[in-house]
């Protein structure tokens, strides 16, 4: 089978909108959605393989750009992998310089667009935030609120209601008003049976290791529009969480931490292990911070997430 390797960019503008081109009609996947790029040569290295493919696409000169995701895909004539990169500055004005269509969509409207089927985990990777926030779970629900507030206003975009002590009616209770202030300003993902999901129709959901084992086999238990997320701790459950379709995942422990003391650290060379050929966007969890951003992106993470490391004190 024929091996393609492509450098892709999420190339963003100053208002956090996406650039994407349209494939001309007479192309493989022709009249799809793209992200733009193109091949490799052999022996190129991939960034400078993508500078040159959005100069002569484009004509823009890219000036800061980061690892992003990667995706190995099989189609019927060929095995692609999609080395993705996402500019977050550059010089010129895009234009489509073969003649292109191209398109400025919000990360929300990306899913408006029809893509080739190996570019729906891009779509996710370029709609998700580097940070994850996983809220405490010792705190009373007036402090815990107070800390989400502040920080939603500090621009935190994605957040986990975990509180694992709680009753179920606690737990639900609070989700009504943490539903409520994340309201416009951030994705919520709750946790819980899978039977609340009406009840909660703008969150999203993360399954606990256990969930994923139980539903799996059975594929993604709601449709595209609504998040789907899994804890993982290793290949099976990342195998398992890719079967099903989820949108991104968190792997955990990368190093040890006082929440989980019993828990053994995957290590950071382990957890690089465990993404190599994993299509979908993964936050790396336990004793990871800020900090840890960029050498998450390196090995091939979404980004970090994480509990008092992202909450206000």
């Amino acid at each position: 089978m024929k091996r393609v390797h492509v450098a892709a960019a999420v190339i963003r503008g100053p208002d956090g909108r996406v650039l994407i081109a349209r494939r001309p009609d007479d192309k493989h996947q022709g009249g799809l959605w793209e992200f733009p790029g193109g091949k490799v040569e052999e022996g190129e290295a991939v960034e400078a393989a993508l500078s040159r493919e959005l100069e002569e696409e484009l004509g823009i000169r890219v000036n800061a750009a980061r690892p992003l995701i990667q995706i190995h895909h099989d189609y019927p004539d060929k095995h692609v992998l999609l080395d993705v990169w996402e500019v977050g500055a550059f010089a010129g004005e895009p234009h489509g310089a073969e003649g292109q269509p191209l398109a400025w969509a919000s990360p929300r409207e990306l899913g408006d667009y029809e893509f080739p089927a190996a570019n729906r985990p891009i779509v996710a990777a370029a709609r998700l935030p580097d940070r994850y926030l996983i809220t405490p779970d010792d705190l009373e629900p007036p402090a815990l609120l107070a800390g989400l507030k502040a920080a939603l206003a500090a621009g935190v975009r994605l957040v986990q209601l975990r509180a694992p002590k709680m009753f179920d009616a606690q737990y639900r209770d609070l989700a009504v008003d943490v539903q409520g202030l994340c309201a416009g300003k951030a994705q919520l993902m709750l946790k819980g049976p899978l039977e609340w999901l009406g009840d909660f129709p703008a969150a999203g959901w993360h399954l606990t290791a256990e969930q994923l084992r139980k539903y799996a086999p059975n594929g993604r238990p709601f449709p595209r529009e609504r998040w789907l997320a899994a804890s993982c701790h290793s290949v099976e459950e990342l195998q398992l969480a890719q079967a099903m379709g989820v949108d991104f995942v968190t792997l955990s422990p990368v190093q040890a931490t006082k929440t989980h003391p019993e828990a053994a650290p995957l290590g950071w060379e382990r957890a690089e292990e465990l993404l190599r050929g994993f299509n979908q966007p993964a936050y790396l969890l336990g004793g990871v911070g800020p900090d840890e951003l960029e050498r998450a992106w390196r090995i091939g993470a979404q980004g970090v997430a994480g509990i008092r490391a992202f909450w206000p004190e």
